[in-house]
């Protein structure tokens, strides 16, 4: 197939676009765990695409129900479900997460009585090194994402940080 040089240009600026589009949500899950850790002097996050693979491969899985069960799979493991009336990215599932700071005492290493911390602690666990996650819109419409990392988090008698 032979391509003029605009063509060639075409293609070539069509498939940065498409690299950018396709990475965008990396940089924003990055951007979202990454500024609580900083705040903390915690080491950022990087991306691993094993982590996300994995994370596909469940989210996949529970693409039929939705149903917010973990993979009890090797890695640490922070899940999101939203219904299909009102829209969350990436950053809003982080945030989610991350709001769950005000159910952990430092002092204790515990949550509040009846209330989640577990998501935060493992989004802020210092020896985590990496993240991989996915996304998938369920059969009933709903949103399911999974966030992956590596090494896993929240030791039991373990700090965080």
């Amino acid at each position: 197939m032979a391509f003029s040089k605009s063509g060639v240009a075409s293609l070539i600026i069509f498939s940065l676009l498409a690299s950018a589009t396709a990475h965008s949500y990396i940089d924003e899950i990055l951007k979202a765990h990454n500024s609580v850790r900083t705040k903390l002097g915690l080491k950022p996050l990087t991306w691993n695409f094993k982590l996300e693979a994995y994370a596909k491969n469940y989210a996949h899985k529970r693409q039929h129900d939705c149903e917010l069960e973990h993979s009890e799979g090797p890695y640490g493991e922070n899940l999101f479900w939203a219904s299909p009336y009102g829209y969350y990215n990436y950053t809003d599932a982080v945030n989610i997460w991350v709001d769950e700071r005000k159910n952990y005492d430092y002092h204790s290493n515990s949550c509040k009585e009846n209330e989640m911390c577990g998501h935060y602690t493992q989004v802020v666990w210092a020896t985590t090194k990496s993240v991989g996650c996915a996304q998938v819109k369920c059969a009933n419409g709903d949103q399911f994402l999974g966030c992956n990392y590596d090494p896993p988090g929240n030791y039991i008698g373990e700090k965080p940080y």
